[in-house]
C-alpha cells in the first residue's frame, strides 16, 4: 500500500522515531536537575554521570547494529530493544517517587541509596534501548522503498531528521514544565514521576504503533554484518604483515594489501577508503565534548540567572529549546541562503572546511559562556571562609545607631530602619561591638563561631539586641528565594506568607528562613491581639534571600520594611541565547555536513561502519568531558569553559592541516572499475565467476 507516492509502512515508522525522540530528549532534559536537587549530587557529580550516560546512548549503536545484521533482523531488534526501552523509562518515573521511602514524610527520600540504584538501572536499560534502536530505525526506513524510488528516500530522510528535533523540541519545551509542577502524596514538590512518567508512556505508544504497522513492513533478512568483516579483513592484515616482517619479503603497497590473500580485492578497497574517512574522525569528539554540555553545565548555569521573561517563566531546563528551535529554523536558511551567498563569493566551501568552520564557531560558543558566567559570579554572594565571621547589622529604633568593632576594627552608622551588607571579620580579632543609639552606649561581647553569617538588629531604647543566626552557605538554588521576618512590635504575633506560616514571634525576635518560589508575589498576613493585617509583598526576584520587618500593624494595614540579606539573581537567561546561537550554527555545519561528507567518500555498503564511527565520535566526546573536568580541578566555571574553548581551537588547527592534505575520492568510480574488471575476467574465464560468488557466501 501507498499514500503520496511513499510506502504506507514508512508513516508508521516516522511516528514511532518522533515518540521516541521525544521520549529520550524529555528524559534527558530533566536528568541533570534530577540528579542535583533529588538525589542530592553536586554539580560536578551530576555533570559526570549526565556525560556517563550520554557516552553510554552512543556506545550501544554499535552493538545494536551487529544484532540487528548478524542475527535477529531489523525488525526483531527494534521491537525487544523498545522493549527493554520502556522498562528502563518506567523503572526511572518510579525511582522518582519520593513517596516511595518516605516514611517520615518530609518531603525528601529517606533511603536514598535505593532511588540511586533504581535510577541506575534504569538508565542503563535506556541506554541500551536508545543506543540499540539508533542505527536500525533510520536503516529500516530506507529498506521500505524499492531500487527506484531514490528521490522519496532522500525525502524521507529529511522528514525523518525533522521528526527527531520536532521530537526533541516539543519534550524540551513540556518536560520541564511538568518537573516544574507540584506533586506527591504526604508532601507537595518538584514532580519528577511526572516528568520521567510521560516519555515512558510515549516510548510505550511508539512501540505499539511500530508493530500496528507489522504486516506493512519490508523485513530484509540479516545480511551479516559489514562491520565484523571489515574489523576481520583488518584484523588478519595486521596479523599477516607481522608475520612477513623479514626483510626477503616485497613491501606492498598499503599494510592493507597483505589481507589479500584471504579477502578479495574489492572489500580491500572499500576498507581503505572508510579506514581513510574514520582517520579523519579522530579529532571530531573535541566538538561533541563542548555541545553536549548544553544539557550539563549550561542547564547548571541557566539555575543561577534570572528566568523572568516578562509573561512567562521560564525554567532553567527550558533553555535548551533553543537549540532544536534553532535547528529547525537554520538547517533551510543555511542550505538556501548562506551556502549559495559564499559560492556566488567564488569561495570553494568544501565539506572539511565546513566542518573545521564549525569547531571554530563552538569553541567561540564556549568564550560566550565564561563571559555569561563572569557576569553571573559578579553578583554571586561571598560566604565567609571557616575563620571568619560575617556580621549584618539592622537598626529596628527610631534614632541612628553607630556601631564600633573592638578592638580598632572600624565602625558603621546605620540609618533608623536602616541595614548595612555583611561585613567580614577574623574570627579570632573580633571581640566585642560597642552600639551608640540616642543617648545610650553599651557594650556587646561577642564570641561567633567562625564560617557564618550573623544578623545583629538593634533598637535603641531596648536593653536586648537581637542576635540571629543566619543558617545559609550558599545562594538559594533554582530561583527559590529565602524569607524570614523580624517582629519589631511590642507585641506578640503569628506571621504567614502565602501558604506558608511562621508561626508565633515574640516581640523582637526572629523567625528561621522559609523557602518561596522565585518570581512570584505572595500575600503577607500578620495577627496581633487578634486584629489581623494583610499586605502584598514586594517581587523577590530569583534566588535572593530577603529579611522582612514587622513594622507597624493597626487598622488593618500592616507596614513592613526590606532588607536584602543575598541579592537576586540578576543577570538574565537571555544571555544565554548568543551562545545557544553561535553553538546550533556550528551544529547545522559540522553535523549535517559530517555524515554528507562520510557517505560521499565511502562505497554505499559501508554507511554502517561510518555510521557507528561517527556515533563513536559522540560517545568519546561526553568521555573527554569527563576526564577534563575531573583532572582540571579548575575552582572557577569561567576558567572551565574557557579551557575548553582553548582545547578545541587546537584541535581545529590541527584538523584544518589534516584536511589540507586530504585527497577527495569518489567511491562510485572505483567500485566501476571493479565491475569492469570483474566483467573482462568473466570473459576470459566464465567458471570462476561461480567460484567467486561460492567464496562469498562463505565469508
Amino acid at each position: 500500500p501507498s499514500c503520496f507516492g511513499y510506502p504506507l509502512s514508512i508513516f508508521f515508522i516516522i511516528i514511532n522515531e518522533f515518540c521516541e525522540r521525544f521520549s529520550y530528549y524529555g528524559m534527558r532534559a530533566v536528568l541533570v536537575l534530577y540528579f542535583k536537587y533529588f538525589l542530592q549530587w553536586d554539580d560536578n557529580l551530576s555533570t559526570a554521570i549526565y556525560h556517563t550516560f550520554v557516552a553510554l546512548c552512543y556506545l550501544t549503536p554499535i552493538l545494536g547494529a551487529i544484532i540487528a545484521d548478524s542475527w535477529l533482523g531489523k525488525f526483531k531488534t527494534i521491537v525487544s530493544l523498545s522493549v527493554v526501552y520502556t522498562i528502563g523509562q518506567a523503572v526511572m518515573s518510579v525511582s522518582s517517587i519520593n513517596d516511595l521511602t518516605d516514611q517520615t514524610q518530609d518531603g525528601s527520600p529517606d533511603n536514598v541509596p535505593l532511588h540511586i540504584a533504581l535510577s541506575m538501572i534504569g538508565l542503563i536499560l535506556i541506554a541500551l534501548g536508545t543506543g540499540g534502536i539508533k542505527p536500525c530505525v533510520s536503516a529500516f526506513g530506507g529498506d521500505q522503498f524499492e531500487e527506484d524510488q531514490d528521490k522519496q528516500r532522500s525525502r524521507f530522510f529529511s522528514i525523518f531528521y525533522l521528526s527527531i528535533n520536532a521530537g526533541s523540541l516539543l519534550s524540551t519545551i513540556i518536560t520541564p514544565v511538568l518537573r516544574a509542577q507540584e506533586c506527591g502524596i504526604h508532601s507537595k514538590q518538584r514532580c519528577y514521576p511526572l516528568a520521567f512518567g510521560v516519555p515512558a508512556a510515549l516510548m510505550a505508544i511508539s512501540l505499539v504503533v511500530f508493530i500496528a504497522g507489522s504486516g506493512m513492513y519490508k523485513k530484509v533478512k540479516p545480511q551479516g554484518n559489514i562491520m565484523v568483516q571489515v574489523s576481520k579483513c583488518i584484523g588478519f592484515a595486521i596479523k599477516n604483515r607481522f608475520r612477513h616482517r623479514s626483510k626477503e619479503f616485497p613491501k606492498r603497497e598499503h599494510w592493507l594489501d597483505w589481507a589479500s590473500e584471504k579477502y578479495d580485492k574489492r572489500l580491500i578497497a572499500q576498507t581503505k577508503m572508510v579506514l581513510k574517512v574514520l582517520f579523519l574522525y579522530i579529532p571530531l569528539p573535541m566538538f561533541w565534548a563542548l555541545f553536549d554540555q548544553q544539557g550539563s553545565r549550561w542547564t547548571l548555569q541557566a539555575t543561577t540567572m534570572d528566568g523572568n521573561f516578562g509573561a512567562i517563566q521560564i525554567q532553567p531546563d527550558q533553555m535548551q529549546t533553543v537549540n532544536p528551535i534553532l535547528i529547525i529554523i537554520m538547517v533551510p536558511v543555511v542550505d538556501a541562503v548562506v551556502y549559495p551567498l559564499i559560492k556566488k563569493c567564488k569561495i570553494n566551501f568544501t565539506p572539511l572546511r565546513k566542518i573545521t568552520v564549525g569547531m571554530f564557531l563552538a569553541s567561540l560558543a564556549f568564550v560566550a559562556a565564561a563571559l555569561v558566567q563572569v557576569q553571573i559570579d559578579k553578583t554571586l554572594p561571598v560566604f565567609p571562609a571557616a575563620e571568619q565571621s560575617q556580621i549584618k547589622i539592622i537598626n529596628l529604633g527610631s534614632d541612628n545607631a553607630s556601631i564600633k568593632f573592638e578592638p580598632e576594627l572600624g565602625q558603621v552608622d546605620v540609618m533608623s530602619m536602616g541595614s548595612t551588607g555583611y561585613m567580614t571579620f577574623e574570627t579570632s580579632q573580633l571581640q566585642s561591638l560597642s552600639i551608640t543609639s540616642g543617648t545610650k552606649t553599651e557594650l556587646y561581647n561577642t564570641k561567633l563561631p567562625g564560617g557564618k553569617r550573623h544578623t545583629l538588629a538593634v533598637k535603641n531604647n531596648e536593653t536586648d539586641n537581637i542576635a540571629l543566626l543566619d543558617n545559609v552557605t550558599s545562594k538559594p538554588e533554582e530561583g527559590n528565594n529565602l524569607i524570614r521576618f523580624i517582629n519589631n512590635l511590642p507585641d506578640p504575633i503569628n506571621v504567614t506568607m502565602g501558604e506558608t506560616s511562621f508561626g508565633n514571634l515574640a516581640s523582637l525576635s526572629g523567625s528561621n528562613y522559609e523557602l518561596f518560589p522565585g518570581g512570584r508575589q505572595d500575600d503577607i498576613t500578620v495577627v496581633r491581639n487578634s486584629m489581623t493585617c494583610s499586605s502584598t509583598s514586594k517581587s523577590f526576584g530569583f534566588g535572593s534571600a530577603y529579611t522582612i520587618i514587622i513594622d507597624e500593624c493597626s487598622g488593618g494595614n500592616l507596614t513592613v520594611a526590606y532588607s536584602e540579606d543575598i541579592s537576586p539573581n540578576t543577570v538574565h537567561m537571555a544571555w544565554q541565547i548568543p551562545q545557544y546561537f553561535i553553538l546550533t550554527c556550528a551544529e547545522v555545519v559540522f553535523s549535517v555536513t559530517g555524515l554528507e561528507f562520510s557517505y560521499s567518500q565511502a562505497p554505499s555498503n559501508m554507511k554502517a561502519v561510518l555510521q557507528a564511527g561517527w556515533l563513536l565520535t559522540v560517545a568519546v566526546g561526553n568521555i573527554i568531558v569527563l576526564i577534563v573536568a575531573g583532572a582540571s580541578k579548575l575552582s572557577e566555571q569561567w576558567a572551565e569553559y574557557v579551557l575548553f574553548a582553548a582545547l578545541l581551537l587546537a584541535v581545529c588547527i590541527i584538523f584544518a592541516v589534516m584536511a589540507y592534505f586530504y585527497t577527495y575520492v569518489d567511491p562510485n568510480e572505483i567500485e566501476a572499475q571493479f565491475d569492469e574488471e570483474e566483467k573482462n575476467q568473466v570473459k576470459k574465464d566464465p567458471d570462476l565467476y561461480d567460484k567467486k560468488a561460492e567464496a562469498d557466501s562463505q565469508m
